[in-house]
């Protein structure tokens, strides 16, 4: 490992959207450092405030602006000795210019992260299918992305879209994991009829109910990408 312990930079994890999702991430966290010790494991903030104003609402529907709150939790992560900031939520990164300018630590971009991440992939992928929240989706948060690497994204149609993917999202948040299984699945298996070469689980509650195990084709989940993106930042000492 590259950074000491007292050299490394503290990790704030700006969260609660869902709870667990946060606590998903920060496993994640875990398992992407290379520690034999506790002691080698990142030093990390986690702020999960899951009265966070609903994201896709804010985008959709002009519901409650989630930023006032993601702003407060980025500042007491900063306050409290947080030198960067994860986000693992893709629904938010539609706010996180506005969290930038108001915090002088950086946040590590999830989409940005996942774009890159994809356009590495062996063999080369053309066109992904985004399985996400409908804010996410209108909001063009990976389409934006990915354009710049030349990938398209396919996404389902508006009745699969609520039906097979905001449906389980929900029954996730819910604590209800298992009836959210059989409609991911379909929903995955409907953008690789369409020409999907990967799925992207582009809303954090997806990999609780999909896994790679479940479809024929690589299976991306934004918040292993951050994590590890995460980690490498921190033992580089960036």
């Amino acid at each position: 490992m590259t950074a000491t312990l007292h050299h490394r930079s503290v990790v704030g994890i700006l969260g609660g959207m869902g709870p667990e999702a946060t606590a998903d991430f920060y496993l994640k966290l875990v398992h992407a450092t290379p520690a034999m010790r506790d002691q080698e494991h990142l030093q990390v903030l986690i702020w999960s405030d899951p009265t966070i104003p609903d994201r896709t609402d804010a985008l959709l529907t002009h519901g409650e602006d989630p930023t006032p709150a993601l702003i407060a939790g980025a500042r007491l992560l900063k306050a409290a000795g947080a030198k960067m900031l994860a986000v693992p939520c893709n629904t938010a990164h539609a706010f996180l210019a506005a969290v930038q300018k108001e915090v002088d630590i950086p946040i590590v971009h999830m989409i940005e992260e996942t774009a890159k991440y994809v356009q590495l992939l062996s063999p080369t992928v053309q066109k992904v299918g985004l399985l996400s929240t409908t804010g996410t989706q209108k909001a063009g948060l990976y389409q934006s992305w990915l354009d710049r690497e030349g990938i398209s994204v396919i996404t389902p149609a508006a009745d699969c879209q609520e039906n097979l993917v905001m449906t389980p999202i929900r029954a996730i948040k819910a604590g209800k994991t298992a009836v959210a299984r059989p409609l991911l699945i379909e929903a995955a298996q409907g953008l690789i009829n369409a020409g999907a070469q990967a799925i992207i689980a582009g809303c954090t509650e997806v990999p609780a109910g999909l896994s790679a195990d479940d479809i024929p084709v690589p299976f991306i989940d934004p918040a292993e990408v951050l994590a590890v993106t995460v980690v490498r930042r921190v033992l580089a000492n960036r």
